[in-house]
């Protein structure tokens, strides 16, 4: 019997010694049990002229087509008895019907789907190289046996998981029916365009609603484990051969997600940070398994997301981002026969699918006629459309086709999922002669033909986009995969972790920082991203500013504001690479408090700092605007303007535009002026409730460095409280009066909280009030006469070293000038002069004791360091302020000039002193700004080593090492000269008998 798709024109057999043996094995057949019966057949259709060329362009130019042939013969008897389209029902009998897996095992339901897949693979083959069906035949018949081998092996695996009681399934001998679990299938699968050698892209959801659970708890999973049953089961080589290949990483962000989710985790994702690639990847989109009715709901819902209803032509550089990952994938910049692929390369298929899906992408929302899911009726679409001409149509067509069929005739032959073109004479020559050619030179010229049209219609759509990477080459984060072109590129730029930084900025994409998770937020990052990335590459050490740059990144509120401020003020986004590069803890303070790189663009931001009551009046000026009434107003204002100020201060820092002393001046002042502006508000509105006293009231005195006027950054303020009333007041005038003591205290506890409660603008100061009278076990406030008893009768000497920094701040006039000559007087007392050696000398063994560092780079604790320096100060000023009373003064660099002036320290070392005190402040300051826990050198970049380095004055990072050690040594020699050897000349205290 002759059927008339055997007459059709067929391709001749390339290799002649293996299609002999083809036939030497196919007569062999009838000697096999198996295939007795069949033993004339065979030998007819060896005989009969067509039947023998069909076989001929099989075992001549396909392995594997030969290998299919000889393990089902009856499939070609079918095929040839019946015709193709019989054939192929009869090769899916076995598995049409999903409901016939329920109860089968799985050895059973392997073989079934395994031999469906093959016999099915057959015929499809000879449809194909006899031309008896069409393109769009060839690729539904692929597409239906992957759907109707994927239902009944989810239908399979549903009813075992059931049957070990895991789900309660509506109809279990029905599995798929209304069970709530669904497959979508993408790209090709889902447009019914499946080539050869596909995989098939999955993505794997369920309605919880409609599931049974027996063990909810468990839920995730046991559902994790059944998807996990089917992949395996559709992709595992056996004996039988395998089914498909399957890829779930289309599904939402595959990185840190399961394998099968919810619907509603689905719709959540795409509506909040779904990309455009994944808009253009779910125009393919189709229901392939399990409850169809429910996959369709999916589908529908999520419509909108694909569909938009204005014009989206940011989704142009977006997919074509995707395009140019693929070019660096596969090496496809260039047109060249010989190793091209004709899926990825320029000019391939994939041009053809993008130029289409773009433009289904842009107008798809208006016109719904274009929502087509295949490429060849979406660009028929398009042309009716009028978005492309009937020429363009016409030729992207016949190129589809034409790539299509050299793409099976590629994956045929040893059923290698490949789109690559041999890269050899003989191989070319052989796929030519498989596609029906006399010669390799006919083939080639066609296909360069095709490929030069395609590049070209491709071109006018998209050639003319800049580039993503700007000067800077390829920089592409779309997909789920680094692109090699972009990690080349980065690594070209000076990153050396480029694939993390490549897997981060995906995750920026894929909205996992609240800052990322709006669309617009995220085409704003994206056009940010090569000036970002260039800019961070401009540090010296790259991987550690773009480490900084995500903290910041992940610390951030929100995103559209701050990347649209950083796009249209390119030099704010290197000023922010820099802190990132420099200074990784101003770049995580930032990540909290976005909103201070807005003060950075007001004019004045670089000019010189201005002075405490310049910025008094501003401060006022804002707590007094129009609608500041609440304290907790009042509390945002001095916050913003205080962190405002702070950052400018801590910027023009790590620019080395003004001394340490300078900046440690300005962080007190800002310090000085938010009490000073937020006080007296806040007394009155405590007043409003208790009332107040006629005369008296509280005064602010600052200590330790804040008094000093030598702030760091992220230093505290040490504070004391005084406060003093006439006798006789016993308690405030107000509606709900308290007693003085009560007053103030509460008063006090006011003021630290306006101080260091955190607000949505965050913490103005941390407070610390352990150095007040009677230290933390005494009041929060203490009455004049307390104070001035405890300083006069009670103090340590400890405490009357730090009471040598005490300076005033805020409060009634006479209060601080009485608080201030009652610290004078207890200064400048008659001390005795053994007792004194003998107590600075145990405190600071017992401060090293407890606190010590044996660390060079430790400038305060270190021996040798900002500690010592200090204890000589207050050491000196207690032990000569009797008689010379000009050398008091709360900043340390001042107190050396005084003492040398004061003939108490030879003048040349007393000069030497106050320049190693600005030397360890001006690297404390630094280190603070730019260094999270302890400074490690062999971990500093080249930028902050030079930083440092301007900071402390020297040349170079070497000069500033030794000259780190030579300050030490000499602070220590001094200390040691001053008080340790006198002190342990003095020998321990005589205890009486």
């Amino acid at each position: 019997m002759t059927l008339a798709w055997t007459q059709q024109t067929l391709p001749a057999p390339f290799d002649a010694e293996r299609c002999k043996t083809g036939f030497e094995r196919w007569l062999d057949l009838a000697r096999k049990p198996v295939w007795e019966s069949m033993a004339e057949r065979f030998a007819q259709m060896a005989e009969n002229p067509d039947q023998h060329q069909v076989l001929a362009a099989l075992f001549g130019n396909s392995p594997y087509l030969t290998s299919l042939a000889l393990r089902d013969p009856d499939m070609i008897a079918e095929a040839f008895d019946k015709g193709l389209d019989h054939a192929f029902d009869v090769a899916l009998d076995d598995v049409k019907s999903a409901a016939s897996a329920a109860g089968t095992d799985q050895p059973t339901a392997m073989m079934r789907v395994r031999r469906a897949k093959r016999r099915a693979a057959l015929v499809i083959a000879l449809a194909d190289i006899s031309k008896s069906w069409d393109l769009v035949q060839i690729t539904a018949a692929i597409s239906k046996t992957a759907e109707t081998t994927l239902n009944y092996t989810l239908a399979h695996c549903l009813s075992a998981t059931a049957r070990q009681r895991n789900l309660a399934i509506p109809y279990p001998d029905d599995p798929l029916r209304e069970c709530g679990i669904y497959a979508i299938g993408m790209g090709k699968l889902g447009a019914n365009e499946l080539n050869y050698s596909s995989d098939i892209d999955l993505i794997f959801l369920y309605d919880g609603e409609k599931i049974g659970w027996v063990d909810p708890d468990r839920m995730q999973q046991i559902l994790v484990r059944m998807v996990r049953d089917v992949t395996r089961i559709m992709e595992e080589r056996t004996g039988d051969g395998y089914v498909f290949r399957t890829d779930l990483r289309l599904r939402p962000d595959p990185a840190s997600t399961p394998p099968i989710l919810s619907a509603l985790a689905a719709e959540t994702y795409y509506e909040t940070v779904g990309q455009n690639w994944e808009r253009a990847a779910m125009i393919k989109a189709r229901i392939v398994a399990g409850d169809y009715a429910a996959g369709q709901e999916f589908l529908k819902i999520l419509r909108p997301f694909v569909w938009r209803k204005h014009l989206d032509f940011l989704a142009i550089q977006d997919i074509h981002s995707i395009k140019r990952q693929i070019n660096a994938l596969r090496g496809g910049s260039k047109v060249n026969v010989p190793g091209h692929n004709i899926k990825l390369g320029r000019g391939g298929i994939r041009e053809i699918e993008f130029f289409a899906q773009t433009q289904q992408l842009i107008w798809g929302g208006r016109e719904v006629s274009l929502r087509c899911r295949s490429t060849c009726d979406a660009l028929r679409e398009l042309c009716e459309f009028k978005q492309i001409s009937d020429v363009v149509r016409d030729e992207l067509l016949e190129a589809y086709e034409f790539l299509r069929n050299v793409e099976h005739r590629l994956q045929m032959t040893h059923d290698q999922q490949t789109q690559t073109l041999p890269e050899t004479e003989e191989g070319l020559a052989a796929l030519a002669c498989f596609l029906g050619y006399d010669t390799s030179d006919g083939f080639k010229s066609d296909l360069m033909g095709y490929l030069r049209r395609v590049e070209s219609h491709y071109a006018e759509l998209f050639e003319e986009d800049s580039p993503l990477g700007g000067s800077e080459g390829s920089l592409v984060f779309t997909g789920t995969e680094d692109d090699p072109e972009t990690i080349e590129q980065l690594r070209q730029m000076g990153f050396e972790n480029a694939s993390m930084i490549s897997s981060t900025v995906r995750g920026w994409h894929h909205g996992r920082y609240r800052a990322t998770r709006s669309r617009r937020a995220r085409e704003i990052l994206t056009e940010l991203m090569p000036t970002l990335l260039k800019s961070l590459s401009e540090t010296t050490n790259p991987d550690m500013a773009f480490r900084a740059f995500d903290e910041f990144l992940k610390g951030l509120p929100a995103g559209v504001q701050l990347f649209s401020l950083l796009t249209a003020n390119p030099e704010l986004l290197r000023l922010l690479a820099q802190i990132a590069g420099t200074a990784p803890r101003m770049a995580k303070y930032l990540g909290r408090n976005a909103s201070v790189l807005d003060y950075v663009l007001m004019s004045g931001f670089n000019d010189e700092l201005p002075d405490a009551q310049t910025m008094l009046n501003q401060l006022n000026e804002q707590l007094s605007q129009p609608g500041a009434e609440m304290v907790e107003q009042w509390l945002d204002i001095a916050r913003q303007w205080a962190n405002d100020q702070k950052f400018r201060i801590d910027v023009q820092t790590i620019h080395n535009r003004h001394t340490p002393h300078q900046a440690g001046r300005a962080l007190a002042d800002v310090a000085d002026v938010a009490i000073r502006g937020l006080f007296p508000r806040i007394a009155k509105d405590f007043a409003q409730k208790h009332g107040g006293f006629d005369e008296g009231g509280l005064a602010v005195f600052a200590l330790g460095k804040h008094g000093g006027q030598e702030l760091s950054p992220g230093s505290d303020l040490d504070m004391v409280f005084v406060y003093d009333v006439p006798e006789g007041y016993d308690e405030s005038d107000g509606e709900k009066p308290l007693s003085p003591g009560h007053y103030f205290i509460r008063l006090s506890q006011r003021y630290i909280n306006a101080l260091s409660a955190p607000t949505a603008e965050g913490v103005l100061f941390e407070t610390d009030l352990r150095l007040r009278p009677s230290g933390s076990k005494g009041p929060l406030a203490c009455h004049f006469n307390s104070f001035d008893a405890y300083q006069n009768n009670e103090a340590w000497t400890w405490e009357h070293m730090a009471l040598t920094r005490l300076r005033p701040v805020y409060g009634p006039e006479k209060l601080q000038q009485k608080v201030m000559a009652c610290t004078r007087t207890v200064l400048c007392k008659q001390r005795d002069p053994h007792k004194l050696l003998r107590d600075v000398y145990d405190m600071r063994n017992r401060m090293a004791a407890s606190k010590g560092s044996d660390q060079a780079w430790d400038v305060k604790l270190r021996r040798g360091g900002l500690v010592d320096l200090e204890f000589i100060a207050q050491y000196l000023q207690l032990n000569h302020a009797h008689d010379h009373p000009e050398i008091l003064s709360s900043t340390t660099r001042k107190v050396f000039k005084r003492l040398g002036k004061a003939g108490i320290l030879p003048a040349e070392e007393a000069a030497w002193l106050a320049n190693a005190s600005s030397f360890w402040l001006a690297l404390q300051a630094m280190i603070r700004l730019t260094t999270e826990g302890r400074f490690n050198p062999d971990n500093a970049s080249t930028d902050l080593r030079r930083m440092l380095a301007s900071a402390g004055q020297c040349e170079d990072f070497a000069e500033l090492e030794q000259k780190l050690g030579d300050t030490a040594d000499g602070v220590k020699q001094i200390y040691d000269r001053l008080i340790t050897e006198p002190a342990e000349k003095l020998g321990p205290v005589q205890q009486p008998d």
